[in-house]
């Protein structure tokens, strides 16, 4: 029981995120398995607390915290040594294309690649359309990464861009 609702808690600080970040959201219920009644009623009688601290949580963040607005700005980065890039596409979307010195890690497979992101500098996640590079953004946060931003422009902005 404790398992299904840490991961409900974190599908939903997910679709929060997403949802932040892209300003869409979707029915995570659609997702979940069922839950009990028993379940249910704990799920209820905690939901105002986890939403009044998600709430208080997200009104804290300054605006672009964890992005990387604009072409631009990245380009400025890129011109910066330290700076890592993660394009978090598939294998045969990274051979059509990627950004400066980019490594791909599929989104599927951040977890099982976590030894190849740094955690002392600053890493910069992208993928086509940004929907993946929050999901992957959002997960290395939940993972300890403190130093990971997205770029919602993504792949598709950086060619129109081009």
């Amino acid at each position: 029981m404790k398992i299904r609702l840490c991961l409900t808690v974190i599908l939903s600080s997910l679709c929060i995120f997403i949802y932040a970040f892209f300003g869409v959201s979707y029915n995570s219920s659609a997702i979940a398995s069922p839950l009990s009644p028993q379940q249910n009623i704990l799920v209820a009688s905690t939901n105002t607390d986890l939403q009044t601290t998600v709430d208080n949580y997200l009104k804290s963040i300054p605006g672009n915290y964890y992005t990387v607005g604009k072409v631009e700005e990245l380009k400025q980065l890129l011109k910066q040594d330290n700076i890592f890039l993660v394009d978090v596409r598939e294998p045969s979307e990274y051979a059509s294309g990627h950004i400066g010195d980019a490594i791909n890690i599929p989104l599927r497979t951040l977890v099982q690649n976590l030894d190849q992101i740094p955690k002392e500098q600053p890493v910069v996640v992208y993928c086509s359309s940004g929907y993946r590079s929050a999901m992957a953004v959002m997960s290395l946060h939940l993972l300890g990464y403190d130093n990971v931003r997205g770029f919602p422009p993504s792949m598709n902005g950086w060619k129109a861009a081009s």
